[in-house]
């Protein structure tokens, strides 16, 4: 059994992975004490038979404390130094690509084909785009639904400090309503004008009249359930575990 990580600005995610199925996600925040991250993690392998563990990790700090008290009981890789993702990179600088960005496009491309774009809702909201020839091309990022929020609370003097929970109304009647409104109805505008430019960037690329119909969306992150209608129809594939997918695919290599 695999224990996939994935490491993040504001969670860490651990997932069971029996034959490339997700058995079991535990999560943590990223800024949880180290002796609260090692206590989940004996947790989980206690009673389980992990044989390996995998990482990807944009928080090298946090990944090193994981890796210390995993590789006393399994072998453990860190993606970007042990296992490199097999994907031709056109960044004009690779290596500004997160590997969680990465991985989670080597995830979609193997179990949905080419070409597609990602979008991951997590700390910032991220589109990967992916050619029809497996090429990651690049994409964009804007600030996430919690950061926004949060900035929204600190950045003003008026303004309060929200839960993060999906809109009743389009047109918000509390402060609080319309800076959800705000939120969850204008990200989900931003998120299908986004699609449909990078969509119709891909078939100009790629000299194909029709690419834009064929090119797959796929959403994943922490918010996907919270924001999926708001994107609706323009997302018709959400994969939660994408990332650990994605890991898992890589530890087959």
């Amino acid at each position: 059994m695999l224990l996939a990580i994935d490491i993040g600005n504001t969670t860490i995610g651990m997932a069971t992975i029996d034959q490339g199925h997700v058995v079991s996600v535990i999560k943590v925040e990223t800024t949880a004490k180290a002796c609260t991250i090692k206590a989940v993690i004996k947790k989980i392998f206690k009673g389980t038979r992990i044989s390996r563990a995998v990482i990807c990790s944009v928080v090298p700090k946090v990944s090193r404390t994981l890796e210390d008290v995993i590789k006393k009981m399994v072998p453990v890789d860190i993606i970007g130094r042990d296992i490199v993702v097999p994907i031709k990179n056109l960044y004009k600088n690779p290596k500004q690509v997160g590997q969680d960005r990465l991985v989670g496009a080597f995830g979609a491309m193997k179990i949905y084909g080419c070409p597609l774009i990602v979008v991951d809702l997590g700390t910032a909201i991220t589109f990967d785009v992916i050619s029809s020839s497996g090429e990651y091309l690049g994409g964009a990022i804007v600030p996430g639904i919690r950061l926004s929020a949060e900035s929204l609370f600190l950045k003003t003097a008026l303004l309060p400090k929200i839960e993060i929970q999906a809109p009743k109304y389009i047109i918000g009647k509390t402060t609080e309503e319309s800076m959800l409104s705000g939120l969850f109805y204008g990200y989900g505008s931003l998120c299908k004008g986004m699609i449909d430019m990078l969509s119709s960037q891909v078939s100009l690329q790629e000299s194909g009249a029709d690419e834009a119909n064929s090119v797959k969306v796929v959403m994943t992150g922490g918010h996907t359930r919270l924001m999926k209608k708001f994107i609706s129809p323009k997302i018709r594939i959400i994969d939660e575990n994408l990332v650990f997918k994605g890991i898992y695919f890589l530890s087959r290599l």
